[in-house]
């Protein structure tokens, strides 16, 4: 039985067992009421919601403090599933791209949210791209099917929540002082994120030795032009206690990648890269690994396949976000448990997260025993 007709049937039974009961005819035969899930339609709403940055946020190529997203809704017989997009810059979508890609989303034709693949198809074809808006529908309806059958995803995808990896903590290009605030702030973190790509990439990891011996990764975010200045950076970084470095080369220099690839001492993360399930198999064998974000890849669904491409491509996993309220990250949480790594901090750079959801624990992610991506309204 594969998983789809799983989780179809274990929803169908739970609904019939929880809301069926027994009437009398007329000619005394006891007959069965239809379950009251029976008939139901989807429901979506969605709202915007900007997402205030506790420091600007700053990366080789772009800055911001804030970052635009829409939060969203799916009911079902009284039962809401939530769901976000979260849209930086580089994704190329807006508050507007989203609610015009949401208004043309017609999800009263679907009784039955366990139909998730039909479901998700539908809502893949409705325009191209639009990836971010995707995910915050399939996020949501995650939501919806966990709670409708009570439980979180982890425990509907067979997982361990205690392999969960630790996650790191970003700390963005910035000047010496607002660095050294950064790594105080984080010193519940095991492991930290620096942000790399300009001039003074020497002087951010030092100033950060003078105060820590954390292991750290580095995100250049397609800020080095050569790929013989990304290898000496690589070996410099290699002896400074880092882990691996993600997206060092800009995404289109693809016969430079496999270059660097061949020489890099440390593991080569794509993340600009890659976007969704078709891009894993060309990462092959330009990256040691893949970041997966659930705004990139349309969401959790789409992600669990991702999981499944690499690791029998032997790619290794991380799991990233952008800036999201702790209802993304928790939804992408589910699926830390089969991560080599885990940059899952989106919710802890902002000051008004409207959701509880997924904790730092010892620095490592904790998710939610709660049915569903186990997020709270606040």
């Amino acid at each position: 039985m594969d998983r789809r007709t799983f989780i179809h049937g274990l929803g169908t039974a739970i609904a019939a067992s929880t809301v069926t009961t027994s009437i009398s005819s007329c000619s005394g035969e006891k007959q069965q009421k239809e379950p009251r899930y029976a008939g139901n339609k989807l429901k979506l709403s969605f709202q915007p919601y900007e997402l205030e940055l506790r420091h600007a946020f700053n990366l080789a190529k772009s800055s911001r403090t804030k970052t635009p997203g829409v939060q969203v809704r799916i009911e079902y017989d009284g039962i809401t599933g939530y769901g976000e997009a979260s849209m930086p810059p580089y994704l190329g979508e807006s508050t507007e791209s989203v609610c015009r890609f949401l208004n043309e989303v017609d999800l009263a034709q679907f009784t039955d949210p366990f139909r998730l693949e039909d479901i998700l198809d539908y809502v893949d074809h409705v325009a191209p791209d639009n990836r971010a808006a995707k995910a915050s529908i399939d996020i949501a309806l995650h939501d919806l099917i966990g709670k409708i059958i009570r439980q979180p995803w982890y425990k509907i995808w067979g997982l361990s929540p205690e392999k969960a990896p630790n996650i790191s903590f970003t700390i963005g290009i910035d000047s010496e002082e607002v660095v050294r605030e950064k790594v105080r702030e984080a010193e519940p973190y095991k492991i930290l994120k620096v942000k790399m790509g300009l001039d003074r990439d020497k002087e951010t990891i030092e100033t950060i030795r003078s105060m820590t011996d954390r292991p750290i990764f580095v995100d250049v975010n397609q800020g080095w032009n050569k790929k013989e200045h990304a290898l000496e950076m690589i070996h410099w970084l290699a002896e400074r206690k880092c882990l691996l470095v993600e997206q060092p080369l800009p995404k289109e220099m693809v016969d430079e990648m496999a270059w660097l690839k061949e020489r890099s001492p440390l593991p080569l993360i794509a993340d600009e890269f890659l976007q969704r399930l078709p891009d894993v198999v060309r990462a092959k064998d330009l990256y040691d690994g893949i970041n997966i974000k659930l705004m990139k890849c349309t969401g959790m669904h789409e992600a669990y396949q991702m999981v499944s491409a690499a690791r029998a491509l032997g790619l290794k996993l991380m799991i990233g976000c952008m800036t999201e309220t702790s209802c993304a990250i928790s939804a992408a949480a589910q699926l830390s448990p089969l991560m080599d790594w885990a940059d899952l901090d989106g919710n802890l750079l902002i000051t008004n997260d409207c959701f509880e959801g997924a904790k730092i624990v010892d620095g490592q992610i904790r998710i939610p025993d709660r049915p569903g991506i186990g997020v709270i309204p606040l």
